[in-house]
């Protein structure tokens, strides 16, 4: 959601797929790069040993190169992945400058989509759940959730330009952090983002106005 905002508010993005990440980026640069170095390109696992990364020189050419025949002439552009976390980096090798932008949501949120999202299956394994050391899919993913918070972390501490929005916001009407993300980026903003955020909030209200429905969040 997040990221449909940004291309509404001005940032290239490119062909996309139904998540909004660039298809040919992720085909051709980063899906390779994650399964030469044994990790499963979906992010889920094995993860990346990100201290173990060893810098490709030749990524920046990669992307540039896969964006301008994909469209880009110019302004600003982005790229959006869960899969940037793992590989931050690469990303900030490539391009030092980059302004990262980490989405989060709550935990319990995080859990029950991935619970209830079909190809997030790496913690119906019982080998999987054995090599991270939980007894169920539920503390796997909470494992996993942790990983990605424990990287994040690293690139706050190491410098990296981020920003935390939390969309969970929206649902009670509260614009204000998204607004003012769209500022820091240097974009602007635009009147068809309310068009386009509100009926993506619909299950979220609906949770809040009856709390024993199970809807997944945003």
């Amino acid at each position: 959601m997040v990221a449909g905002v940004l291309r509404i508010c001005g940032a290239f993005s490119g062909t996309v797929d139904e998540q909004n990440e660039n298809i040919l980026i992720k085909e051709k640069v980063v899906t390779p790069y994650l399964t030469g170095l044994g990790a499963d390109p979906t992010g889920q696992y094995p993860l990346l040993d990100t201290s173990k990364i060893v810098i490709p020189v030749g990524w920046a050419n990669s992307i540039l190169s896969i964006i301008i025949s994909d469209g880009y002439q110019s302004g600003p552009w982005m790229y959006k992945s869960p899969r940037s976390i793992l590989l931050w980096p690469v990303w900030f090798y490539a391009f030092p400058n980059a302004k990262w932008l980490l989405v989060r949501r709550r935990t319990g949120d995080i859990i029950r989509s991935c619970s209830q999202t079909a190809y997030m299956s790496a913690f119906s394994s019982p080998i999987v759940r054995k090599n991270v050391g939980v007894a169920n899919e539920e503390e796997g993913w909470r494992w996993w959730v942790h990983q990605y918070e424990e990287r994040m972390v690293a690139m706050i501490m190491d410098g990296l330009n981020c920003r935390v929005i939390w969309p969970e916001r929206m649902v009670s009407g509260d614009y204000q952090q998204i607004m003012e993300t769209i500022e820091w980026l240097g974009l602007s903003w635009k009147s068809e983002v309310l068009s386009y955020i509100d009926p993506r909030l619909w299950k979220a209200r609906k949770r809040l106005r009856d709390p024993m429905q199970v809807e997944v969040g945003i």
